[in-house]
């Protein structure tokens, strides 16, 4: 059994807010979407049980997302929990506490991760993030090598901070055997014409054909309809993938993403402020699991594309 919206898309996976606190100032944080004060995370044990429902609509790949996941002290627990009912069970994370937690999160279940790396030089490092741990990061990315596969490394490029370095970094994935995300800066469309975005949005429209033109292979993920560019450098091939949400009609089109807000709620889209739908509540006052795979089964045909 799969839900599908009204649109015909099939949801299939689901990213799960740990929490909303994070060790990291990030300037441009998306927040996924949760801009208002959680007052009560969920436990590892909701979270597993939501996990549970989930599955049995065919909801059989996790994301774990924050903040920062990794500033919760039960996060091995999570995992351990929620992995015997997944395919696939990865993390998006600053990395911050790779180095240390790489191989016991894999050894929990954890399949893969994805890092946030903005830049390689530590001042626009700083200057992004508002930490000085670059160094700490980079020690960790290699460490997750060892445990987990892939890593991808997310740097979100914006205009006169760090769109110079793509092709730094295009050599610094080959050179590390990790799969590179370029991705553009996402953001709903009243704010489309901000002075904010207006100064730090990149279009990497341009970049994307660069790299169709240097590619010895492309592949087309399923996810998004996105291309996979096998670009060679002096360093070996590096693995890249362009997210072009804004605007991105085939984004939308192919989205197979439901998100839940670390104070249990269903949410159908980041960029939509009027998606919410309460789980956390139903299961707290003992909800059935039918009557909890009713309120997923309702979330899903609240999703629309946002770009369409």
């Amino acid at each position: 059994m799969t839900f599908y919206d009204r649109f015909g898309r099939p949801v299939t996976n689901l990213r799960i807010s740990l929490t909303q606190k994070c060790n990291y100032r990030c300037f441009f944080c998306h927040r996924e979407g949760q801009h208002f004060i959680a007052q009560l995370e969920l436990t590892p044990e909701e979270i597993e049980r939501i996990v549970r429902v989930a599955s049995r609509a065919g909801i059989r790949k996790v994301k774990l997302t924050g903040g920062e996941p990794t500033v919760r002290k039960d996060l091995i627990e999570i995992v351990r929990r929620i992995k015997p009912y997944l395919v696939d069970l990865s993390m998006t994370t600053n990395g911050s506490r790779l180095k240390e937690l790489a191989k016991p999160l894999a050894e929990a279940g954890l399949d893969r991760v994805n890092v946030s790396l903005h830049s390689l030089k530590p001042d626009v490092y700083r200057r992004i993030t508002g930490v000085d741990m670059l160094d700490t990061v980079l020690k960790g990315i290699r460490e997750a090598t060892k445990h987990l596969s892939p890593v991808k490394l997310n740097m979100t490029v914006m205009r006169g901070l760090n769109d110079d370095e793509i092709w730094d970094m295009v050599d610094f994935a080959a050179r590390n055997g990790v799969i590179l995300q370029l991705i553009e800066l996402e953001a709903p469309r009243e704010l489309t014409e901000t002075g904010f975005f207006r100064r730090y949005f990149y279009p990497l429209k341009p970049v994307e054909k660069k790299l169709e033109q240097m590619a010895v292979e492309t592949r087309e993920r399923r996810m998004h309809r996105r291309k996979k560019y096998f670009i060679p450098t002096d360093y070996g091939t590096a693995e890249v993938e362009v997210v072009r949400a804004m605007h991105n009609t085939v984004f939308c089109a192919n989205c197979t993403r439901l998100r839940v807000t670390s104070d249990g709620k269903f949410k159908t889209c980041l960029l939509r402020s009027n998606d919410l739908i309460d789980f956390a509540t139903a299961l707290r006052n003992g909800a059935s699991d039918g009557e909890l795979l009713e309120i997923l089964r309702k979330a899903v045909l609240m999703r629309e594309p946002y770009w369409r």
